[in-house]
């Protein structure tokens, strides 16, 4: 079964350039702004949206993305309503390929079934689910990719050969290469170390390579998307949004802009890393 994550990595093939993802979590600041936010973003650039569902207890997630799970709590989000904003979403875009990225326990206390079921009736398209191993794949992933929606699967620094087709076993629609060792939002990535890594991965699998973590500027955005099928920004979204909102955290005039304007940049870099090459 093709999703519209597949369709999207099949025309970036043809143009010949790598994918802008980003990442906000649903919710930040407030469920009204952050749906016209993630509306914005196609126009942007983004290539495909991942949205943050947020929990109480996010242990992969830096200071900036912990921060906007904590505003998006504190506004009211939860789980229904996350999937509400896909649906909302999905009634002006039927094209741009959303991922919602987060931990399992809100799945779990939904019901892995019925959450399955509305996640792909909302529109969405893939999972990236941080604190699910391999090992675990019965739990979710089968049952995901039976449902019709792409499992994504991280890889790290510290992936080995020996390890990567475990993780790569049951992945669909990308790999999502973590290019730092930590936390979201800590350190800036290394575009040779990242172009030697993908490589690695590619031996293993077919399945286009997205890179996240440490990419902040359209400069490090174009050096990523020229060694690797994606460039994903997450933390640097989140921190100019963040700098947009008021004393009281509450959205201003100014958020919007604040981040697709950003988004705009960065996909700039993105699709300069094609002409470069070119």
């Amino acid at each position: 079964m093709t999703t519209r994550i597949d369709t999207r990595f099949a025309e970036l093939r043809k143009q010949g350039r790598a994918a802008f993802v980003t990442f906000l979590m649903a919710g930040d600041p407030d469920p009204a702004t952050s749906l016209a936010i993630i509306k914005a973003l196609p126009q942007a650039g983004a290539d495909i949206i991942e949205i943050g569902m947020p929990f109480t207890d996010p242990m992969a997630d830096g200071p900036a993305i912990q921060a906007a799970g904590l505003r998006a709590l504190k506004a009211g989000m939860t789980l229904n309503k996350t999937l509400d904003m896909v649906r909302k979403f999905r009634e002006g875009d039927n094209v741009t390929p959303i991922v919602l990225m987060g931990y399992y326990n809100p799945i779990f206390i939904h019901g892995v079934d019925a959450f399955l079921t509305d996640a792909k009736a909302a529109g969405v398209d893939g999972l990236i689910i941080v604190d699910l191993p391999p090992e675990e794949d019965d739990e979710l992933c089968i049952p995901a990719l039976r449902a019709g929606l792409n499992f994504i699967r991280l890889a790290t620094p510290t992936t080995d050969d020996k390890r990567l087709p475990a993780v790569l076993a049951n992945t669909s629609g990308f790999v999502y290469y973590v290019s730092i060792t930590g936390i979201t939002g800590s350190a800036s990535a290394n575009a040779t170390q990242v172009g030697e890594a993908v490589a690695r991965i590619k031996r293993h699998t077919a399945l286009p390579v997205c890179v996240g973590f440490g990419i902040r500027t359209p400069e490090a955005a174009r050096d990523i998307a020229r060694a690797a099928n994606g460039a994903v920004v997450g933390s640097a979204l989140v921190d100019a949004l963040r700098a947009s909102l008021d004393a009281e955290g509450r959205a201003t005039a100014l958020t919007v802009g604040a981040v697709t304007d950003l988004a705009a940049s960065l996909a700039q870099g993105v699709r300069g890393a094609a002409q470069a090459a070119e």
